[in-house]
């Protein structure tokens, strides 16, 4: 990694919190995910959208991939594969809580589907998400190689997979990243900054308050730092996507309150954050 700063608390300065990702609001966790085969297919996520009706369930994505092949695979095995690939990535279910708001966000803002399938992706691939401590840590215009996510995860989980499947993971990982607007290059990655609008900040910490954050914690998690940019522009952009309609946002000083009742369902609410 040349030149990579030591840092691992990101642009907004903040070491940040996950909160707890709730399996029944689509999030997952462990050592094991889809890019240990894939990237985060953000073409064939793009492709998929576009031919699926907007409260499409399971079955329908099933068969557009499958018997209609609009993503065009070869063979009918591959086609089954990308299905599962993009069902572990995304969920691809209007029961998914993140993939509901997901294509929500997706239809409303298409600059910021990079970044939104990126928030997804993080939110069910929990070695995506561990690689984010890297690539935050790296300023733009610094680079990154594949050894460098090799050597991240042979450090941050030795012995778990064998040397092929570690360099296979980490150029699917960087490959992701890539995808979403934070690298650009194909050896060597040099350090960009993503597109972030105020569609993404809302997804974001929409993901960080089904994870139960509120207030200061939710504007300084890990899923805000995603967002890459400082602490006073995730909450500029969060008091405009407020006046867009996608969040409840109201802010004094260091006293923040968000909400998203106008998105989640009462139960949803209530598993996040308890009956109060």
């Amino acid at each position: 990694m040349k030149g990579a700063s030591k840092s691992a608390m990101g642009a907004s300065g903040s070491p940040g919190t996950l909160g707890e990702p709730r399996r029944g609001c689509g999030f997952k966790t462990g050592v094991s995910g889809a890019h240990t085969a894939r990237t985060m297919m953000l073409a064939d996520l793009t492709t998929l959208l576009a031919a699926a009706p907007k409260d499409a369930k399971r079955e329908e994505f099933n068969r557009l991939i499958v018997e209609e092949n609009v993503l065009g695979k070869r063979t009918t095995s591959n086609r089954w594969l990308s299905t599962r690939h993009l069902v572990d990535l995304y969920g691809l279910d209007q029961g998914v809580t993140v993939f509901r708001l997901l294509r929500f966000f997706w239809d409303a803002d298409a600059p910021s589907r990079p970044m939104l399938a990126l928030l997804c992706a993080q939110a069910r691939d929990a070695l995506l998400r561990l690689s984010a401590k890297m690539v935050l840590a790296t300023k733009p215009g610094e680079t990154l190689t594949t050894d460098d996510f090799v050597n991240f995860f042979n450090r941050e989980l030795p012995g778990r997979f064998s040397e092929s499947m570690t360099r296979s993971l980490s150029q699917n990982i960087a490959a992701s990243w890539a995808q979403a607007g934070f690298f650009k290059g194909k050896v060597n990655k040099v350090r960009t900054r993503p597109v972030v609008t105020p569609a993404v900040a809302a997804y974001a910490l929409a993901l960080g308050y089904l994870c139960g954050l509120h207030g200061q914690l939710l504007i300084e998690s890990d899923w805000a730092r995603l967002l890459d940019v400082t602490r006073d522009q995730v909450i500029r952009l969060a008091q405009e996507a407020s006046k867009r309609g996608w969040l409840d946002f109201k802010g004094a000083g260091n006293v923040f309150e968000i909400t998203f009742r106008q998105f989640l369902t009462p139960m949803e609410i209530k598993a996040s954050h308890g009956p109060n």
